[in-house]
């Protein structure tokens, strides 16, 4: 049940404060006494016991006539929100070098993958129409998630990466050649693959630029994004006895490889040096990859009002009976 003008339901809070005010107020008896020694003794009483229960009726019609104003209504309402037709399949790297902490999280020093799996989480919470699938690589591509609409599954699914889950090295090309085959088949208005990484490709059996023309024969975009400082990095390192400290090690990222891949597919390539730059570039391509969805709404309800003034009716009739009737 629903009301349609709800806000008249504030005035129910009135009835409180009339009783308070005029509950104890009653007009005095108004019998004939063949001696004032009786009258004089109900002199003093507020309200007799007829008058108390009219007051309560009179409030109780009140009550239903503010319901009534407020429009009750019972039945239901469904909304229907189609998929934008938009697949997306995100790419993301899990080899080694990941593990830099070059990246901050709520103020901490943190490893690049902690970052980009948040970051990742805030870009599919923006996009609850589109089917989204996820990929993780490292020296070979590894299928977390296939595209689905089911958000809170891909979330688990996505905070399940983690550094090692295979075995390590850069294969870009591979991921793209992979992130291709799964989206290819999709009927869909768009298809897009955005490939995070924070190195070279080093592993694998397929050139980027190989698997780039792939996607463009399919018509696929290849979003690419390298993450992480330029120069050297801060990476936790374990000693022979077992000590875990931070060194400063170097880092490189085959831009010139990721730019070309983008441009080949009708995409764009985004370097993040932090934070605060990876959101951006994710917020980006948010706003350029969309479409219009198309909302459906059906509401089926049946207005309640009448049985409230009904009732409200009903109640006036029985305090006009009450009040009328006479005492023996």
């Amino acid at each position: 049940m629903r009301f349609l003008h709800p806000e008249l339901l504030w005035l129910l809070t009135l009835l409180p404060l009339l009783a308070l005010l005029f509950g104890r107020v009653g007009g005095a008896p108004a019998l004939l006494f063949s001696t004032t020694s009786l009258a004089s003794s109900l002199a003093g009483a507020r309200r007799t016991r007829p008058g108390t229960i009219h007051f309560l009726l009179r409030l109780a019609v009140l009550a239903l006539l503010i319901l009534a104003l407020a429009r009750p209504q019972w039945g239901n309402s469904t909304t229907e929100i189609e998929a934008s037709g938009i697949d997306i399949l995100l790419a993301v790297d899990v080899s080694g070098s990941m593990e830099a902490m070059d990246f901050t999280l709520s103020g901490r020093p943190a490893n690049r993958l902690e970052v980009v799996k948040k970051v990742v989480d805030e870009f599919i919470d923006q996009r609850p129409n589109d089917r989204v699938g996820l990929l993780a690589f490292a020296g070979r591509p590894y299928l977390v998630s296939p595209l689905t609409l089911d958000h809170n599954w891909l979330r688990k699914r996505l905070e399940s990466l983690q550094i090692g889950m295979v075995e390590d090295g850069t294969a870009i090309g591979s991921a793209i050649g992979s992130g291709t085959s799964r989206l290819h088949d999709r009927k869909s208005k768009s298809r897009i693959l955005i490939l995070l990484t924070d190195g070279m490709n080093n592993a694998g059996r397929i050139p980027p630029l190989v698997a780039a023309e792939a996607a463009e024969t399919l018509n696929i975009k290849v979003y690419t994004i390298g993450a992480g400082t330029r120069g050297e990095a801060p990476m936790p390192v374990t000693d022979t006895f077992g000590r875990r400290r931070i060194v400063q090690v170097h880092v490189g990222i085959d831009e010139d490889t990721l730019n070309k891949v983008a441009e080949k597919t009708g995409a764009l390539y985004f370097r993040a040096t932090d934070t605060a730059s990876l959101a951006k570039i994710y917020d980006e391509i948010n706003k350029m990859e969309t479409t219009t969805r198309t909302i459906k709404n059906f509401e089926s309800y049946r207005e309640l009002f009448l049985y409230f003034v009904l009732g409200a009716l009903i109640l006036l009739s029985l305090e006009i009976f009450q009040s009328k009737k006479k005492l023996p």
